[in-house]
């Protein structure tokens, strides 16, 4: 919650005169949904969400730094074969002193 409120608060800095940043509030916040765990710690994502991030009955959940990422199983397999390949395959520093 803490994360969405400083990314909001910055969003709400942005001009209105900016057509662009009044898009992508909008589909920004309209997809926005506070979700409460239960007992057993498990959040429901809503049908919206599900539906436009393609997921289906199994899903592979990420850590992706200071966030974690649902995606559907067979779209992240995908994605990781694609990036393991394209990593290979770079001859040039990706993150500077890492690799």
């Amino acid at each position: 919650m803490d994360e969405f409120q400083r990314v909001h608060n910055q969003m709400r800095e942005a001009p209105l005169s900016s057509r662009q940043a009044r898009d992508y509030i909008r589909v920004f916040l309209s997809g926005a949904s506070d979700e409460k765990p239960d007992k057993q710690g498990r959040i429901t994502i809503p049908a919206p969400l599900r539906e436009y991030a393609g997921l289906d009955r199994d899903v592979a959940v990420i850590g992706a730094g200071t966030r974690a990422e649902i995606w559907d199983q067979t779209a992240w397999n995908d994605y990781l074969e694609q990036q393991e390949t394209a990593f290979s395959e770079t001859d040039e520093e990706i993150i500077p002193g890492l690799f």
